[in-house]
């Protein structure tokens, strides 16, 4: 009888250990990423700066700023640690972000909320709604109200490469003049200055280049011809991070600072349905 029940005792003493580690390693796995960073004290932001006014670097400081800046040095506060960015680019993005040894934590900058993204690495919630839209020079608002307009065999339409501006641009422009031109943040003034007629981007974007820019025109704004969501991205398996940074984005759009900062900046607030 003793026998049994030190042998009894044995097993749950086994099972409770067995449960006890699993435990311990469920909550190191989930802390990790993000004990990583506060022990190095400094939270790794890929960015590609060069998409005002949500990430924008100036060339002569070297000093990030923008909308999604603003976002990226949030998300640091809640973690109580400094901002280091690391460029990136729009063909370079993914392989970036999944590249090993690991290049940042996260990336930050205009990044839309998609399937294709999704199925390889993980994505944020939205924090600020976009869509595609177009610039084109002042004189031509009138000659360009809908896609069919810009889908013309003499209209060149130009576009950064390796991002989803080129891919909707090589999807549903089957006529127009497609140009590919490398620096993004210079294509707005391109069109202004006659190099194409027409840049696709974002209604995140084309109202900044508008205000700056009085040769410069958005007659489509208000009719985007998509509808999505930016979002974070980062890689799998960073659970306790896409944890933080969801709680982060909630608890800007509960409190109103997500609104203010889309004020600031000019852009179209679509989250009161969800505060």
């Amino acid at each position: 009888m003793k026998k049994r029940i030190g042998i009894l005792y044995s097993a749950l003493f086994a099972v409770f250990v067995l449960f006890s580690c699993s435990s311990n390693n469920d909550n190191s796995q989930d802390n990790g990423v993000v004990d990583e960073i506060v022990q190095r004290g400094c939270l790794l932001v890929g960015t590609t700066g060069d998409y005002r006014p949500l990430t924008y670097q100036e060339p002569e400081t070297g000093e990030y700023w923008g909308f999604c800046i603003e976002m990226a040095h949030e998300i640091a506060d809640r973690i109580g640690v400094r901002v280091e960015f690391v460029a990136t680019s729009w063909p370079t993005l993914t392989a970036d972000v999944l590249a090993e040894p690991q290049r940042f934590d996260l990336a930050i900058g205009g990044i839309t909320i998609t399937d294709t993204r999704r199925e390889l690495m993980d994505m944020s919630d939205g924090y600020l709604a976009n869509g595609k839209t177009i610039l084109c020079r002042t004189e031509d608002a009138e000659r360009f109200r809908s896609l069919a307009d810009i889908d013309r065999s003499e209209v060149r339409v130009m576009v950064n490469p390796g991002g989803l501006n080129e891919k909707f641009a090589r999807e549903r422009l089957t006529h127009a003049e497609i140009v590919v031109y490398d620096c993004n943040e210079e294509i707005p003034t391109r069109v202004a200055e006659g190099a194409a007629d027409v840049m696709i981007t974002e209604i995140t974007e084309a109202p900044y280049y508008v205000q700056h820019d009085e040769r410069l025109a958005a007659p489509l704004l208000s009719e985007p011809f998509t509808h999505g969501e930016i979002g974070v991205l980062m890689r799998r398996g960073q659970d306790d991070l896409l944890h933080l940074v969801n709680d982060v984005i909630r608890q800007m759009k509960a409190d109103g600072t997500l609104k203010q900062l889309h004020e600031k900046y000019g852009l179209v607030y679509a989250f009161d349905s969800q505060e």
